[in-house]
């Protein structure tokens, strides 16, 4: 049984909801009637348009809240104005990340390398969320299950790492890995019953992906709809012990 089978009034968090797999997650908990509140954050209402769309109709659910993941005062406010609403979290996922915005480009060769452009890579991809989870601590802890999962990047995998390249998205994916790593050893002492989780949402259609799908064979690019849906069963089905673990879109453990 999904552990939001045993929850009645479930409250989630999805931050990075504007666009791509966090506006699929937001479309798909406003369909799923153990959700009882669904918050979405995002960073610019110009990219915002279908998520704040949404907030309109489903006005009684869905909170949308302005949140730059890189500004830690921005993740403070975001959590005192859910605390003041509601005291538990049940399912949290950091949707944010950048691969390619502006000059950030991925890396083909150490020629490219730029260190304005690794250090966007860190704020974006890794430090944001182990911030998340440094603020969202008290909501997420009680007696209830609850899921942090971040959506992290098979091409962040040491030991899959065969072509190299894409420095600073692969080193800040691992990144991202080794400190939810440390934080599910952490939240195991002071929040016992939140699993911790990466999830690998294989290769998506989105604007991030969208550059890059070239040499995607067709069966291997999954819509955001089927992206969600995969991730969702992933989550649903995690037990206690899968706490800092890497998982791929199919259930299945990634290494490090």
């Amino acid at each position: 049984m999904s552990f939001l089978d045993e929850i009645n009034n479930t409250n989630a968090l999805i931050v990075g909801g504007s666009q791509g797999i966090g506006l699929g997650f937001v479309q798909k908990l406003l369909q799923d009637t153990r959700i009882a509140k669904v918050y979405a954050t995002y960073r610019q209402p110009e990219s915002a348009s279908e998520l704040l769309a949404l907030q309109k109709e489903h006005s009684d659910r869905l909170i949308c809240l302005v949140m730059d993941i890189t500004d830690e005062s921005h993740i403070v406010e975001c959590t005192q104005k859910i605390g003041a609403e509601v005291n538990t979290l049940h399912l949290v996922v950091n949707c944010v990340g950048l691969l390619h915005e502006g000059n950030v480009q991925p890396e083909k060769s150490l020629r490219q390398i730029n260190p304005e452009q690794l250090l966007r890579y860190f704020q974006v991809n890794s430090i944001g969320s182990v911030l998340l989870a440094k603020h969202l601590l008290p909501l997420l802890r009680h007696r209830d299950r609850s899921i942090f999962a971040s959506i992290s990047a098979k091409i962040g995998s040491i030991g899959d790492n065969k072509l190299g390249g894409w420095y600073g998205y692969r080193a800040s994916k691992a990144a991202l890995n080794m400190f939810m790593r440390t934080v599910a050893i952490e939240y195991g002492r002071s929040s016992p019953k939140t699993l911790v989780v990466m999830l690998h949402p294989g290769t998506t259609d989105t604007r991030l992906s969208r550059p890059f799908q070239g040499n995607v064979p067709a069966d291997k690019l999954f819509s955001v709809e089927r992206t969600v849906t995969q991730l969702l069963a992933v989550i649903e089905q995690l037990q206690d012990g899968d706490s800092g673990q890497f998982f791929s879109w199919d259930g299945s453990r990634l290494p490090w």
